[in-house]
């Protein structure tokens, strides 16, 4: 065999870091970073230099597999198709389309075209019910963009290479590389504000790995960021440190935000955010005083009581602030389709107005609440859910209160379908198993927030070809969901004209490589082998600062609304959340935690990455809570929260703010028979603590409480000392 080079980029996380792959006939010898991509130039982070490792794992599926009482069991493609789809078509006209949803993973979600196959098939089928990870992360911010910006989609970004101040809430780049913005190589990009004059300041219950490198840290209990962010808006306000002339000309409301700022000065929000006035003052001083600043929060915000209040104050001061859309402030990427945001918004994708059977939330950027599903599956009458169509994700591990609830909920399904490259825990109650193609093993273009959104601070594009092929009998997802919706009847994004040319193409061989080709020309971009000759990524326009307001804003009368009517009347009604922190000022709080070596729940197959003391999470807490309590490192201990309880060793580290506690997510894979590595493992689910169900989600967003939960914490009467 002959070994061959190829450039490609990494689908772990929204980074996509550029990696050059040493390839032995149809084996991966190695992955390094690639040295000449266009933004990455050379960096990446240990996962996407192991992923090749997890691509030839043993435990990877090879076969479609259909469960025979209670074993699985070999059969092919043929019959897996004809039954599933004679299954669904038989549930859409028994009890109509709603009876049937899909779940979209993480893993899946940053390749372009398979989550947007995933929405037009069950859309051809008539139904609604599509679930995804963004009720665990992100929904709040698409809430928030609707509102303020006309569109789910349109998320402003810091300008990070330019910016003089960045006060970065609740993340954590050196480990996330970022959500809702592209930014390889963090810390390098990071300590570059500070070489050039600037200040980066971190709000974090924990001391991250971040705020050890550079910039300031600053503790806040975990949940009240928005009683932070009112106040660091008040403070502005009362400063006047605001743009008059483009808020009156770009904007709208900005009597009504002062309004809900006005309660919350920075003296009165200290006792519960534990962030003294003083120290909110010194923040304001840098943010204001600098030649072009951004606030910034991620999923540690997002995931609270108020995720979605928090970041609409957060937009609403880098708006009034003069830093919304300006160069060293926030910017609002383009995407590769210009004027997207209007065209979407005209055709009415993913603006759905509709509401869930169970609960009656809103339906957000299209999708339902994962929270929700059990509810949805367990709840009789019309529009029930009976079958489920699992892509790349593992719900059984990543939902609030999974063990409970979701376990019944799976086994009372009619079908359940999981495609994925390995047999997971929800895969342990499918009824199908149908097996998909690791990332190397498909062409791609990068995934929706870059393509559509353009969440880069430096806009450029990449395509990749697959780097080995397919093995037995595992296909490509976009094959596996254009073959589902054939032998199901779904016609395409509801269109009859769509579906009957894609299954006339399928009929003369279409592949994904060609539905990537055309894709490409309809975004411009050039042919496939145009974007083939430059294999380190091809840079795109810069952005252009001051395009975005008065021009691109898609609001019925084109402003910048500062004071959505729903989000102001919930943030008068904080008084009552306020008063709860006051009175428990004395009690633990969780948060979730990231890890280096980790990502979510799927990789922990990786002997590398669970090794000796990482075979297990710990929970981290500050020296003083573990001498209260009794317990010193490596004790166990008991974590219980309103609805479970979870039993693990701790870890007492001073990174920890006194009175909270971190406990790492993604663990908890002792029942993953096909997990043969992660199996073994001794973490636990972090987000069995968490509440779903409809009243324990937050309304806006549907997003279920995973960070800021009341827990108690004590020693485990079996505690051993390592």
């Amino acid at each position: 065999m002959t070994t061959r080079t190829q450039h490609t980029f990494c689908r772990i996380c929204e980074a996509t870091c550029g990696l050059t792959a040493t390839i032995d006939g149809d084996r991966i010898q190695r992955v390094e970073p690639d040295a000449e991509h266009v933004v990455t130039r050379g960096y990446s982070c240990i996962k996407g230099l192991r992923y090749h490792e997890i691509h030839h794992s043993p435990d990877r599926l090879r076969t479609p597999l259909k469960r025979v009482g209670d074993r699985f069991e070999q059969i092919d493609w043929e019959q897996a198709l004809a039954e599933i789809g004679q299954k669904v078509r038989q549930l859409v006209r028994d009890h109509g389309g709603d009876s049937v949803s899909a779940y979209l993973g993480n893993p899946i979600s940053f390749s372009l075209l398979p989550p947007i196959l995933t929405a037009a098939f069950l859309q051809g089928l008539g139904s609604r019910n599509l679930f995804q990870t963004g009720s665990q992360d992100c929904n709040n911010k698409f809430v928030v963009a609707e509102r303020m910006y006309g569109f789910p989609f349109i998320q402003p970004f810091p300008d990070v290479d330019r910016i003089q101040c960045l006060i970065i809430i609740g993340s954590n780049p050196a480990v996330s590389r970022g959500s809702f913005i592209q930014l390889p190589d963090p810390i390098r990009r990071l300590r570059a504000i500070e070489s050039r004059g600037g200040k980066v300041f971190h709000v974090n219950p924990r001391r991250t790995e971040t705020a050890k490198q550079l910039g300031t840290h600053v503790f806040i209990r975990p949940d009240t960021d928005v009683f932070f962010l009112l106040s660091f808006l008040h403070e502005v306000l009362l400063r006047g440190e605001i743009d008059q002339r483009r808020i009156g000309r770009f904007m709208r409301g900005f009597d009504q935000l002062r309004g809900a700022a006005e309660p919350w000065p920075a003296e009165r929000t200290a006792a519960v955010t534990g962030v003294s006035a003083s120290m909110l003052r010194s923040m304001v001083d840098a943010y204001v005083g600098a030649d072009g600043a951004a606030l910034h929060l991620s999923t540690g915000v997002n995931q609270g009581s108020h995720g979605t209040l928090a970041f609409w104050v957060q937009e609403a001061i880098n708006a009034v602030s003069g830093n919304l859309d300006r160069r060293g402030g926030t910017l609002v990427g383009r995407g590769y389709v210009d004027g997207f945001p209007k065209l979407a918004k005209k055709g009415g994708h993913t603006m759905r107005k509709d509401v869930s059977r169970v609960g009656r939330l809103p339906s957000v950027a299209d999708t339902f609440p994962a929270g929700l599903m059990a509810d949805q599956i367990l709840t009789p009458g019309n529009g029930r859910v009976r079958a489920l169509f699992c892509v790349s994700g593992n719900p059984l591990l990543t939902v609030p209160n999974s063990n409970g609830r979701l376990a019944e909920a799976l086994d009372a399904l009619e079908l359940l379908v999981v495609i994925d490259i390995f047999k997971n825990e929800t895969a342990n109650h499918a009824h199908y198993i149908l097996p998909g193609a690791s990332a190397f093993q498909r062409p791609d273009l990068p995934f929706v927030f870059q393509s559509l959104m353009g969440v880069q601070p430096v806009p450029y594009v990449q395509y990749t070809d697959a780097l080995v092929p397919l093995e037995a009998d595992q296909r490509d997802e976009t094959m596996i969901l254009l073959q589902l919706a054939k032998a199901s009847g779904s016609r395409l994004f509801g269109s009859r004209v769509v579906s009957g040319a894609l299954k006339a193409c399928m009929s003369l061989g279409l592949t994904t490589e060609r539905v990537l080709g055309l894709m490409a020309r309809g975004f411009r971009l050039g042919s496939l082998d145009s974007l083939r000759s430059d294999p380190h990524g091809r840079l795109l326009a810069p952005h252009r600062p001051g395009d975005f307001l008065g021009s691109r804003v898609v609001t019925d009368d084109g402003r910048v609304d500062l004071a959505p009517l729903d989000l102001v009347a919930a943030a008068a009604d904080l008084e009552a959340d306020f008063e709860i922190e006051l009175a428990r000022r004395g009690e633990l709080k969780l948060i979730s935690k990231r890890e280096p070596l980790s990502h979510n729940s799927w990789l922990h197959n990786h002997p590398r990455f669970v090794e000796g003391k990482r075979s297990t999470n710990y929970l981290y807490m500050h020296p003083t809570d573990a001498e209260r309590i009794g317990v010193h490192s490596g004790d166990a201990v008991e974590v219980r929260s309103s609805v479970a309880s979870v039993r693990l060793p701790v870890q007492v580290s001073e990174e920890m703010m006194v009175g909270a506690v971190a406990l790492p997510h993604g663990w908890g894979h002792q029942e993953a028979d096909g997990l043969t590595v992660a199996s073994k493992t001794t973490g636990v689910n972090v987000n069995l603590l968490a509440a779903d169900g409809p009243e324990q989600l937050e309304y806006f967003s549907g997003m279920a409480k995973l960070n800021g939960i009341w827990v108690e914490v004590a020693p485990y009467p079996a505690a051993s000392r390592n």
